[in-house]
């Protein structure tokens, strides 16, 4: 599972500087300056959770079990939030209305906030940690 989440870590953080390079060269010349600042919202969530993912997959400070409920959490919830944003965004350049879906918005937020609680929850189990 390590190496699943290390992988899909190192995808979304290469993804998340193309996407943030798209952002800062070419998406302002296309769409206007709050969409382009509405999209780097989604890749800041997105290269957060890229290292949040890297850290959990190269540690073991929580157990297998709850690092597959984290790495599913961020992964639907990064689709659902920064996806989401993507989209919504860049909606003028597309044929389907993102509006329309706006609602997964705040679910995928809720998605990740639930995977850093399930982290917390994960931390605080682990009776292999030294306390301070």
């Amino acid at each position: 599972m390590n190496k699943k989440i290390l992988i899909t870590g190192s995808i979304l953080g290469a993804l998340g500087i193309i996407l943030g390079a798209y952002a800062a060269h070419g998406l302002g010349k296309i769409v206007d300056a709050d969409a382009v600042k509405t999209f780097e919202t989604g890749v800041r969530y997105q290269i957060y959770h890229a290292f949040f993912l890297l850290i959990l997959g190269g540690t073991s400070f929580v157990k297998s079990g709850a690092k597959k409920i984290i790495f599913y959490l961020v992964l639907i919830g990064l689709i659902f939030f920064s996806g989401s944003i993507y989209g919504l965004a860049t909606n003028e350049l597309s044929g389907f209305d993102f509006k329309t879906i706006a609602m997964i918005t705040p679910i995928g937020g809720l998605l990740l906030i639930a995977a850093w609680i399930v982290m917390l929850i994960g931390i605080i189990r682990n009776k292999k940690i030294n306390s301070i």
